[in-house]
């Protein structure tokens, strides 16, 4: 059962302020990549420089970890480090780039934990080589277990259980929960949440997150199939995008809500092609993650006492305050 940690949300508050200048732009997939950082810092630190690992499940091409790896540019320009990122999203190769980072004796370790056993093994080598690792956006429900000091992100159950209970305020009565990766932690938490939260119809409908075509034929059968949906719950900006072109495709009354933000989904938003979208501020996760290594090695700072996760959703983005989130998005930082 999941533990909540509502009250962590509070430690992310006094670093909000420091976030709102753009980091430098980046491409996304798992090619190792040395970056530093951009404009967005107002300072730079005179602590010695230091080197941060961050390794993802990042599939290539999803902009969502863009956002991720701009909020990390921009703590490292401004904390004096050298961020070397990198990312599969087949959990036996991120758990062989993490070894990699061990091996080249870096400073710390900001990781997902999307396939929390795949992890265990090098997380614990890295402790045991005296390197601190920090968890961040996948793997709420494990980063204590495996032994991370910090975690930064969003409880996926209780985000799902408030996007179904706004399903209800709208009425809805059988929603889809479309999960682009079968067995990632975080997606299957968010749809059991939704079917937690929402007093209708939820059920899950698997597809392949890499290739759109196939997401969106399939999700355009299921629509043809059942006429009966009227809300189609994706796990994703991309896929939200795709999904409002299946349900154009299929003849379907089902309107979309998504989690996850990008610029496009932003617009969207505004033209009332999606309703809403949940937000888990990901440039935040990435500030936070690589902040957080610096913090500790240069003050032995640990937010959340090591023992509570530090929140940084959900937050829902709808057409009543998109305009507010949208210069933003504009800048490639929400």
């Amino acid at each position: 059962m999941r533990r909540h940690h509502r009250s962590a949300a509070l430690t992310t508050a006094v670093l909000v302020g420091a976030l709102l200048a753009a980091g430098c732009s980046s491409g996304s997939g798992g090619k190792q990549a040395e970056t530093g950082g951009g404009d967005a810092a107002a300072g730079k630190a005179t602590t010695p420089r230091m080197t941060v690992a961050m390794v993802t499940h990042a599939a290539p091409g999803d902009t969502f970890w863009d956002l991720i790896r701009k909020g990390a540019q921009a703590a490292a320009a401004k904390d004096n480090v050298k961020l070397v990122y990198s990312s599969d999203p087949a959990a036996g190769n991120q758990a062989n780039l993490v070894q990699n980072a061990i091996d080249q004796k870096v400073d710390g370790i900001a990781l997902t934990a999307a396939k929390p056993d795949a992890m265990k093994g090098v997380v614990a080598k890295a402790k045991a080589a005296g390197i601190p690792v920090v968890g961040f956006n996948s793997g709420l429900d494990n980063w204590r277990e495996l032994g991370m000091l910090e975690y930064f992100g969003q409880d996926e159950n209780i985000a799902g259980q408030a996007f179904g209970e706004r399903l209800d305020q709208q009425g809805a009565k059988h929603a889809v929960c479309v999960i682009q990766e079968q067995g990632q932690v975080a997606l299957e938490a968010r749809c059991a949440g939704l079917k937690k939260g929402f007093k209708g119809t939820t059920e899950n409908l698997y597809v392949n997150g890499t290739d759109m075509p196939s997401v969106k034929s399939t999700l355009t059968a299921k629509l043809q199939k059942d006429s009966s949906i009227d809300r189609v719950v994706t796990l994703g900006a991309p896929i939200a995008m795709t999904a409002v072109q299946s349900v154009k495709d299929a003849g379907s009354k089902a309107e979309v809500a998504t989690f996850d933000l990008n610029k496009d989904l932003v617009g969207a938003i505004q033209r009332g092609d999606i309703q809403f979208a949940v937000d888990q501020q990901p440039y935040l996760q990435g500030y936070l993650a690589v902040d957080a290594l610096w913090l500790y090695k240069t003050n032995g700072n640990v937010s959340g006492g090591g023992t509570a996760p530090v929140l940084t959703g959900p937050a829902f983005v709808t057409k009543d305050n998109v305009d507010s989130v949208a210069e933003f998005a504009k800048k490639g930082t929400r």
